[in-house]
């Protein structure tokens, strides 16, 4: 499944990029045209971060996303650090109690706070103290209006950022009114840029959402449940593994991730990811082989002297078949792909131990018994027990789908 999503450049008085928009798109076509202002941010979050990469997006810089109401009430933009994103507050926002506790939560834990499409002050006069840039629609407001803002609501410690500029004269003038970051079709139009989604199973996520949301402390259990969906633990691993959290050290543990993200934050993240699934079309065969493979890898472990890499062996069998998945050649996406190295090199072909134990798997899955007699003798393990271990592996994944 392809998504979208567009950025635009803002830039500084000298002309260089500040941050972007993400801006959301539900195809190539570059315009809006979603009417559920919740669904939309949440794609955006979702396929910058999990699906498309922040890092390919922004590189580094800040992404200004939309937020509305309802996202702020329920506290969703706590789910991408404050160091890479600006909270643009939709100028639809009504600031009633709820709200300004809202933003004054995100103002303490350092986040940043933008007014968007700003034209008149008088409704949203509260959030103007909490504001740190102001962005003025120059489409909208009068010219004598934008030429005021600074100097009549300017405090020192705002910033006002000219939106939809378009004529190098509006640029100059905005300068000069002391406007300090810059966007609109006179410097460029939003870039729209895709990734390859995976499938998930609708009925699947509706049963983690119930279980994440009964969290009573056991994150092994909660462990369980991220890795039986293939979508899920790409995207955990991904995010967790990009430059938001800025880790020395490759994150290969689904459990890690969990304690790094904290579990309120989890859960948070584990819903804006399902219900933005929920409804499509429920996956291939690629999937349920892919889930098959990955817990017949991990059972094999604890026969095979490798108890220890059971977690990675399992993520080897759930990889395995991702270039199918995400329509991609295997090479491309490998360095995408969140495991040890030893797992990416087993993957691409590399002879080493968990290659053994994936090339058991492929003659037992593909029936070529004489190549599986090699490798069970190889690795020390009955072809009876084999055998029972994915009838086992099957058992489980047909329960995950029942």
């Amino acid at each position: 499944m392809e998504v979208f999503v567009a950025r635009q450049p803002i830039f500084t008085k000298n002309k260089s990029v500040f941050a972007y928009e993400l801006l959301y798109r539900s195809g190539k076509q570059n315009f809006y045209d979603h009417n559920d202002g919740d669904r939309a941010t949440s794609d955006v979050i979702t396929n910058s971060f999990s699906v498309i990469g922040i890092d390919t997006l922004t590189g580094g810089k800040r992404a200004f996303i939309n937020f509305t109401q309802n996202l702020l009430k329920k506290e969703m933009a706590t789910v991408i650090p404050p160091n890479l994103v600006v909270i643009e507050l939709l100028e639809d926002i009504v600031p009633d109690d709820e709200i300004l506790t809202a933003c004054r939560k995100l103002k303490q834990l350092g986040y940043t706070l933008a007014l968007d499409d700003f034209v008149a002050f008088n409704q949203i006069s509260p959030l103007i103290d909490l504001a740190d840039i102001i962005k003025v629609d120059f489409l909208k407001a009068s010219p004598d209006d934008w030429k005021a803002m600074p100097r009549e609501i300017g405090n020192g410690r705002i910033r006002f950022l000219a939106e939809k500029v378009e004529t190098l004269e509006q640029y100059e003038e905005a300068v000069a009114c002391g406007y300090s970051y810059f966007q609109g079709y006179f410097f460029s139009k939003p870039e729209i840029f895709s990734g390859q989604d995976l499938a998930p199973y609708k009925l699947n996520y509706l049963r983690i959402i119930r279980e994440i949301n009964q969290f009573d402390g056991d994150f092994d259990r909660i462990e369980e449940i991220v890795k039986q969906d293939v979508s899920l633990s790409y995207k955990l691993l991904r995010l967790v593994n990009s430059a938001a959290f800025g880790l020395v050290t490759k994150v290969t543990s689904i459990k890690y991730c969990l304690v790094l993200l904290g579990i309120k934050e989890f859960v948070k993240w584990v819903t804006l990811v399902s219900l933005r699934s929920i409804g499509e079309d429920k996956p291939d065969e690629l999937v349920i082989i892919s889930l098959i493979r990955a817990r017949f890898a991990e059972l094999l472990a604890f026969e095979v002297g490798m108890k220890d890499r059971s977690s990675d062996l399992f993520l080897m069998g759930m990889f395995s078949m991702i270039d199918a998945l995400m329509d991609r050649p295997f090479q491309e996406i490998i360095d995408e792909v969140p495991v040890a190295d030893d797992v990416k090199d087993a993957l691409s072909g590399t002879s080493n131990s968990l290659r053994e134990v994936y090339d058991l798997i492929i003659a037992y899955e593909r029936g070529e018994w004489d190549v599986l007699t090699e490798k069970t003798a190889q690795l020390n393990v009955s072809e009876n027990e084999v055998s029972r271990l994915y009838i086992t592996a099957l058992q489980w994944v047909q329960q995950i789908f029942s």
